[in-house]
C-alpha cells in the first residue's frame, strides 16, 4: 500500500498493528518521526524506535547502520512529493502554495521537528543538511517559479519575496502563536502588485 507523504504528520501516522503489506522501511521511518519530533534526536533511541515500529532492532540495523542515517533517511521521508498544480493566475498559486507549506508546518509537532534539527546542528549537522535539502529547498523553489510568473511590488526581487513570505509565518508563530486565519492571503498581498479593480 503506497503512503501518501504529503500527509505525514506525527498525528496521522498509525501507532501500532503495522498491516502486512506496508513494508519494514515505511514503517520504521514512520515511527522514527514520531519520536524525533516528540521527544528529540539526542532521547530518541533505536530500542524505542523498534517498538514503536512493532519490528525487531536488528530489522533496523539491517536498512540502516545507525540512528544518524536513520533519522535523516526519516528526514527525506516527509519531503513533498504532490505535483504542483500550477494556473494561469500566480496570485492564486501562491496562496495555494502558502496554504500547503502552512499545513505542513502545523501538523502536530511540526515546529518541533524544526527544533530538533536546529538543537542538533552541532553534534548531527547531517540533521539540518538533509532537512534543508529535502524540505526547505524544494519549497523555496516551487515559491520561487510562482513569483517568477508574478508582479512583485516595485522594490522586492524574488529571493527577498521568498523569505517574507515564509519567514512572515515563523516570526508571527514566535510572537505569538499561530498566525491568524487568511494569513496565506494577506503574505500574498504584501509582496505582489495589487489587483486593477474590476471595470463597471
Amino acid at each position: 500500500m503506497s503512503i501518501n507523504t504529503e500527509r505525514i504528520g506525527i498525528d496521522t501516522i498509525p501507532r501500532r498493528g503495522r498491516p502486512p503489506s506496508r513494508g519494514y522501511d515505511e514503517a520504521i521511518l514512520e515511527a522514527t518521526l514520531r519520536l524525533m519530533a516528540r521527544d528529540g534526536y539526542a532521547r530518541m533511541s533505536m530500542d524505542a524506535i523498534a517498538a514503536e515500529a512493532d519490528v525487531t532492532k536488528g530489522s533496523i540495523y539491517r536498512r540502516f547502520p545507525g540512528k544518524a542515517q536513520l533519522a535523516t533517511a526519516a528526514l527525506a521521508f516527509l519531503r513533498e512529493r504532490r505535483p504542483q498544480q500550477v494556473s494561469a493566475d500566480p496570485r492564486a498559486d501562491l496562496i495555494e502554495e502558502l496554504r500547503r507549506f502552512r499545513s505542513g508546518v502545523e501538523r502536530s509537532h511540526g515546529m518541533a521537528m524544526l527544533g530538533t534539527v536546529l538543537a542538533e546542528e552541532c553534534h548531527v549537522p547531517e540533521l539540518l543538511e538533509h532537512f534543508r535539502r529535502d524540505v526547505v529547498l524544494p519549497r523555496r523553489d516551487r515559491l520561487r517559479g510562482i513569483l517568477k510568473r508574478a508582479r512583485l511590488r516595485q522594490g522586492i526581487d524574488v529571493d527577498t519575496a521568498v523569505n517574507l513570505v515564509v519567514g512572515s509565518y515563523y516570526a508571527a508563530y514566535l510572537a505569538g502563536g499561530k498566525p491568524r486565519r487568511g494569513w496565506e492571503r494577506r503574505t500574498a498581498e504584501a509582496v505582489l502588485e495589487p489587483e486593477a479593480p474590476a471595470s463597471g
